[in-house]
């Protein structure tokens, strides 16, 4: 009997079991939808698993195993979109701000300008 450590626990699998369904043992340790005990559970029962019976554990876990790196992928590419649009409108922002500022600038030179003016006619 191997002792697999997997995320701090440690899984007691029989070495047959490891051998013949390594993949099965891999998908099982990964899988999400089951705590720790539930996986021990699966690698306890598994040597009085019928073939049918392991190939169909087999066929849901790679399946949630697929679906959910098939939804890895949507929410990456939906975060980049976000993160593409905000940056846009981010930029767009900075530049109505620079030029509100230099409009500013602007009007305060003409200000001081036209007071520079104001104090040349005064004299």
């Amino acid at each position: 009997m191997a002792q697999i450590q997997h995320n701090g626990f440690a899984f007691q699998v029989l070495d047959e079991i490891q051998a013949q369904y390594a993949e099965l043992v891999k998908l099982v340790l990964n899988t999400e939808s089951m705590d720790d005990q539930e996986k021990q559970y699966w690698f306890d029962i598994m040597p009085s698993m019928t073939e049918e019976q392991i190939d169909r554990l087999f066929d849901i876990l790679e399946t949630e195993r697929r679906k959910l790196e098939e939804l890895e992928i949507k929410y990456q590419q939906e975060m980049k979109k976000l993160n593409e649009t905000h940056l846009i409108e981010w930029q767009e922002f900075q530049v109505r701000e620079s030029k509100k500022k230099v409009a500013e600038a602007e009007a305060k030179e003409k200000g001081d300008k036209n007071d520079a003016e104001e104090m040349l006619d005064m004299i």
